[in-house]
């Protein structure tokens, strides 16, 4: 084999590799925020519509966001927008801002902690071989 020919089938190896990596990171992302989303107590729907992504920081909880009693629906399409412009080198950062989102997390005296974030995020490495199982998968099929 040719250097120059070693060289390529090394580069398409590996930008192949790569491409798989940054796969299995958006499709692990995505999952979790999926499973933390399911987790919410829910009443209203505001505080799971209260989810906002960032690549930059921690979207902070907001003092006076509680919402006005009715129904709100969940729009994945911000957090699905951030998670698809991420790189390899990109912490995503998840945070829900309703005011009350902390005691839904961690309880109060007049609500059980649901804990939906501390229970999703220990659950990231058992994601991650999930998905990265489910894509070897894919590749081993062909498809």
């Amino acid at each position: 084999m040719a250097a120059s020919s070693f060289s390529a089938t090394v580069d398409a190896w590996a930008a192949a590799s790569q491409a798989r990596m940054l796969a299995i990171f958006k499709a692990s992302a995505q999952r979790v925020v999926s499973k933390a989303q399911g987790r919410i107590p829910v009443d209203t729907g505001f505080a799971r519509a209260s989810i906002r992504g960032s690549l930059q920081s921690m979207p902070q909880i907001q003092p006076g966001f509680a919402g006005d009693g009715s129904n709100v629906p969940y729009n994945p399409g911000n957090i699905t927008l951030i998670i698809a412009g991420a790189t390899l080198k990109d912490v995503v950062y998840i945070g829900w801002t309703a005011n009350y989102v902390g005691y839904l997390e961690e309880g109060s005296s007049q609500q059980a902690p649901s804990g939906f974030v501390r229970i999703t995020a220990m659950e990231w490495p058992r994601i991650v071989s999930e998905v990265t199982m489910e894509a070897k998968q894919r590749v081993a099929r062909g498809t």
